[in-house]
C-alpha cells in the first residue's frame, strides 16, 4: 500500500542518516587527538620531574632556582593539557544529549510535513515533540551552564597558589617518591600516600611505569597502610636530595625517608603530620645557657682544671667527648650549681663542655646584631685595618659578653702558644670557635660561605687579643680578674691609650704584654690620667659623610669632644652627638 511503501522509504532513510551520523560521530566528537596529547604530555611530565628531583642540593643557587622555575613552566603546561582533555571529554558527554536527538528530531519534522497522510501519527507525536524540545532546551541550557562554570574553575585553577590543596576526604595526598634501600645501595621509588590525621594513618601505594594494563601510564599496587608516630623535617646537609622529611610509624623500625615534590608540597606534607624541625645542636632543644655568674663560674672551673693539667694534650678542643657524660656536666654544673669535681670529669669531657656552653647561648658571644659587620671587618684587605675594625667592633658588644670574649681568648691564646705540642695553632681554634662565638642568626647559604670569615673574626681576637681586648688576668688572685672586669669601660679607654702609646714607640705595650702586676696596673693608671688630661674640643671645618660603620659622620660647625689621636694616621677619636668615632684630622680646628 500507499503508506507501507511511505515506511519503507522512511527505514531507508533512516538507515542513510544513521551510517552518516556514525561517520560524523567518529569523526568530529570522539577526543581521540586530546587523549594522545594528554597521554604525551603525562609521559613528558613524569619524566622531566624526575630528572628535577635528582638534581642535587650541593648545586649554585642560582642554577637549583633555574630549574624550578623551568619545572613550574613544564607543571603549568602539563596542568593545561589535562584541564583541556578533561574539558573535551566532559563537552562529549554533554554534547551527545542533543546532537544526536536534534537532528532526528528535524529529519522526523521534515518527513512528517512531507508526508500528509501521517498527519494523525503526526498528531499523536506532537505532545512528545513539544517534551522532547523542552527536554532538549533544558539539556542546552544545562550544557552552557556546566561550560561556564567548568571555563570558571579553569581559571581558578590556574591562578591559585602553588601549595593549594584540594578538597579530599584525606589530611593529604598525592605523590611522594620513598628511599627504598637494596644490596648495592638506594633508589627512590615513586608512591601515591595518603594520611588520615584523626587517625594517623599514612598509606602508600607504589606506582609505576609498565607498558602493560596502564591508566594514564600508572599502575597502582596493592597499598601498605601504617599509623604514624612522628615526623620531623630531614636538615638540607644530610642528605643529597631536596625536599625531604623523615618518618616514624609504628609497624616498621627506623625511619622513612620521604621526598615531596617541591618545598610547598612538603610544608603542607609537615602541617598534615605535625612535623618537627630537627633539632640543630646537641643539648639545645632543652637548655639554653646565660651569662651569669654560673655560667662565669663554669667557664672559669674549665679553663682553670684545662690549663693546669691538660693544655698540652694533643687535639685539645678538636676531640670531642661522649655526649652523655657532657650532658651530664652541663647539667650538675649549670643547672643544680653543683661544683664541678676535677676527679670525675676527664679533658675531653670538659673541654666538650665548654665548647656546648657557648653553642647554647641563647645570643652567640659576639651578638646577631653586629654579626654583618663582624662579616664585613673580616674582608677588608688590609690586615692592620681590618684587625682595627674587628677592635672597634668588640667594644660595641655588652659589657657581660666583652668580658667573657676576653676570659675565653686569652685562654685560647695560652692555648695556641703551646700548638708545637697540642697542634691547636691559631687558625685551628679559630676553625672551632667561629661558628660557635658568631653563629648566623638564620641557616642559609649565604651563612654557609661567610663561615671562613667568621673563623678570621675569632682568630684575629685570639691573635691579637693583647690590642683588641687588653686584659687584665692575674693567673693567682681570681678576685683581680673580676674586679678589673668590673671597670671595663676604664679598659676601653685604656686600650685606646696603648695603640696611641705604641704609635710613639713608648714602653707601655710591652708592658701589657708580661704577666700583670700591681707596678704594670700603677703605669696604667698613670698613664689613663695623662691620657684624659690629653682630651680636647675641636670643630668640624668642612661637612663629611662615614663611609665605615666606625667613622663619623658630621656638617660644618659640628662641635666634637674628647678629642684625641688614633691609630690611624691621619685620622682622630671623638664623640659627637653621643656617639665616639673617628674623624679626619684636616676637617677639624682646635677651641
Amino acid at each position: 500500500s500507499h503508506i507501507s511503501r511511505k515506511e519503507g522509504d522512511f527505514n531507508t532513510s533512516f538507515k542513510i542518516y544513521e551510517i552518516k551520523f556514525s561517520v560524523i560521530y567518529q569523526k568530529k566528537i570522539l577526543p581521540q587527538e586530546e587523549k594522545k596529547q594528554f597521554d604525551k604530555e603525562t609521559e613528558k611530565y613524569y619524566s622531566v620531574l624526575e630528572k628535577h628531583l635528582s638534581l642535587s642540593s650541593k648545586k649554585k643557587e642560582s642554577q637549583l632556582l633555574e630549574a624550578d622555575s623551568q619545572m613550574s613552566k613544564d607543571r603549568q603546561v602539563f596542568y593545561d593539557a589535562s584541564l583541556q582533555y578533561v574539558f573535551k571529554i566532559q563537552e562529549v558527554q554533554e554534547r551527545k544529549k542533543f546532537e544526536f536527538v536534534e537532528p532526528l528530531l528535524a529529519f522526523l519534522q521534515g518527513l512528517f510535513t512531507f508526508y500528509h497522510e501521517g498527519y494523525e501519527l503526526a498528531s499523536e507525536f506532537e505532545p512528545y515533540k513539544q517534551q522532547l524540545q523542552f527536554n532538549l532546551q533544558n539539556a542546552r541550557n544545562n550544557f552552557e551552564s556546566t561550560r561556564a562554570e567548568v571555563e570558571r574553575l579553569m581559571k581558578r585553577i590556574r591562578s591559585a597558589e602553588e601549595d593549594f590543596k584540594a578538597p579530599s576526604c584525606f589530611t593529604m595526598e598525592g605523590y611522594l617518591y620513598i628511599q627504598e634501600k637494596r644490596p648495592l645501595g638506594s633508589v627512590w621509588t615513586r608512591y601515591y600516600c595518603t594520611y588520615e590525621k584523626s587517625s594517623k594513618m599514612f598509606t602508600m601505594g607504589n606506582t609505576e611505569t609498565r607498558p602493560a594494563s596502564r591508566q594514564n601510564g600508572l599502575v597502582i599496587g596493592s597499598p601498605e597502610m601504617f599509623r604514624l608516630r612522628s615526623c620531623v623535617r630531614r636538615k638540607t646537609e644530610s642528605i643529597d636530595k631536596r625536599f625531604c622529611f623523615d618518618i616514624e610509624v609504628v609497624e616498621r623500625h627506623g625511619v622513612i625517608t620521604l621526598q615531596a615534590l617541591s618545598e610547598a608540597n612538603r610544608r603542607l606534607w609537615m602541617e598534615a603530620m605535625d612535623g618537627k624541625e630537627p633539632s640543630v645542636l646537641f643539648f639545645s632543644s632543652c637548655f639554653t645557657a646565660f651569662l651569669n655568674e654560673a655560667g662565669f663560674n663554669f667557664v672559669k672551673k674549665c679553663i682553670e682544671l684545662v690549663e693546669t693539667r691538660g693544655i698540652t694534650t694533643l687535639g685539645l678542643y678538636r676531640t670531642g667527648g661522649v655526649n652523655s657524660k657532657v650532658q651530664r656536666l652541663m647539667t650538675s654544673s649549670l643547672l643544680m650549681n653543683h661544683e664541678l669535681d676535677a676527679d670525675a670529669w676527664d679533658n675531653k669531657t670538659i673541654t666538650s663542655g665548654l665548647k656546648n656552653y657557648f653553642r647554647c647561648l641563647a645570643e652567640p658571644l659576639l651578638t646577631y646584631r653586629l654579626h654583618k659587620e663582624f662579616i664585613k671587618a673580616a674582608k677588608y684587605d688590609d690586615h692592620k685595618y681590618r684587625v682595627r675594625a674587628i677592635h672597634a667592633l668588640v667594644h660595641k658588644i655588652p659589657e657581660k659578653n666583652r668580658v667573657m670574649l676576653d676570659l675565653l681568648t686569652y685562654h685560647l691564646f695560652k692555648v695556641s702558644s703551646h700548638s708545637e705540642q697540642n697542634m691547636m695553632t691559631v687558625s685551628n681554634l679559630g676553625m672551632i670557635f667561629g661558628p660557635t662565638l658568631m653563629r648566623s642568626q638564620e641557616e642559609t647559604v649565604a651563612a654557609m660561605m661567610n663561615i671562613k670569615f667568621q673563623n678570621i673574626v675569632v682568630e684575629i681576637i685570639i691573635e691579637n687579643h693583647d690590642k683588641v681586648c687588653l686584659h687584665t688576668h692575674t693567673h693567682t688572685h681570681t678576685h683581680t680578674h673580676t674586679h678589673t672586669h668590673t671597670h671595663l669601660t676604664d679598659c676601653m679607654l685604656l686600650t685606646d691609650l696603648c695603640f696611641l702609646l705604641s704609635i710613639r714607640h713608648m714602653f707601655f705595650r710591652k708592658v701589657c704584654k708580661r704577666k700583670k702586676n700591681w707596678l704594670c696596673v700603677a703605669k696604667s693608671l698613670f698613664l689613663l690620667i695623662l691620657y684624659f688630661l690629653s682630651l680636647r674640643e675641636a670643630k668640624a671645618l668642612y661637612s663629611c659623610e662615614a663611609e665605615h660603620s666606625h667613622e663619623l659622620s658630621f656638617p660644618q660647625g659640628a662641635q666634637f669632644l674628647n678629642v684625641h689621636p688614633s691609630v690611624e694616621p691621619g685620622w682622630l677619636q671623638a664623640t659627637f652627638n653621643g656617639r665616639t668615632g673617628l674623624i679626619p684630622e684636616n676637617y677639624i680646628a682646635y677651641v
